[in-house]
């Protein structure tokens, strides 16, 4: 069975709500596609307008800049991440197991439960591994955390920090592991793919060792004495 899940974002990073228009939501679908094909330096909103056949004013309408879509759609996958999180450990007891579900989550070995018709979740998630961190390394990171753009990301964290003490509760790091796990993730992915010399798993067919290798960060630095 699949669900419908409509994600509310934060509304200091658009001008009109995309969700609620054909041609918004085409401006999401979109962007995905070309920011994951010609990478985020090379995206405009000209060349975008252009892809859907529509006009760079009215992308404009939308979004004020191209940094805050793209601080859009990573937020959304962030928010999806946390909700699919919630999701597959509503009925799990064990801590251990999970955090077995985080690690899935995070390496693609999750069945998804929700439909999106005009969002690409393999792509954004690509997006999220070689442009996610170009939403936050910027000079106006500080204003951009006061109007509370990273909440999903520290949300997503956060849940995940929870998970880490409820295995170990005298652990004194869970917040810096979790970020450090979801970071380490997209290092090893783009690794893999770009700069194989840094990453054991070049050679690999598929993402099992990719797992493996954040099961054992995470349970050497969790382990109880």
């Amino acid at each position: 069975m699949e669900f419908q899940l409509q994600i509310k974002m934060n509304p200091k990073l658009y001008l009109r709500d995309p969700e609620q228009s054909p041609l918004g939501r085409n401006i999401i679908r979109h962007s995905i596609r070309m920011i994951h094909k010609v990478g985020f330096e090379d995206f405009t909103f000209k060349k975008l307008a252009a892809e859907i056949g529509t006009t760079e004013a009215s992308i404009y309408r939308y979004f004020e800049n191209k940094h805050k879509l793209l601080t859009y759609i990573i937020s959304w996958l962030w928010t999806w991440l946390e909700y699919q999180l919630v999701y597959h450990t509503n009925n799990v007891r064990s801590p251990k197991d999970k955090i077995m579900v985080v690690i899935k989550l995070l390496t693609f070995q999750l069945a998804d439960q929700f439909t999106f018709t005009h969002i690409d979740r393999n792509q954004l998630y690509q997006i999220a591994i070689t442009e996610g961190s170009k939403s936050y390394l910027t000079r106006h990171v500080t204003q951009d955390n006061k109007d509370r753009f990273f909440k999903p990301y520290k949300d997503l964290c956060g849940r995940i920090a929870d998970i880490f003490s409820e295995y170990n509760a005298s652990y004194k790091y869970p917040r810096s592991l979790s970020s450090t796990l979801l970071e380490m993730a997209h290092y090893q992915f783009f690794f893999k793919k770009n700069l194989p010399s840094l990453t054991d798993f070049a050679q690999d067919k598929d993402d099992t060792g990719v797992a493996q290798f954040l099961q054992n960060l995470v349970f050497s630095s969790l382990k109880k004495d």
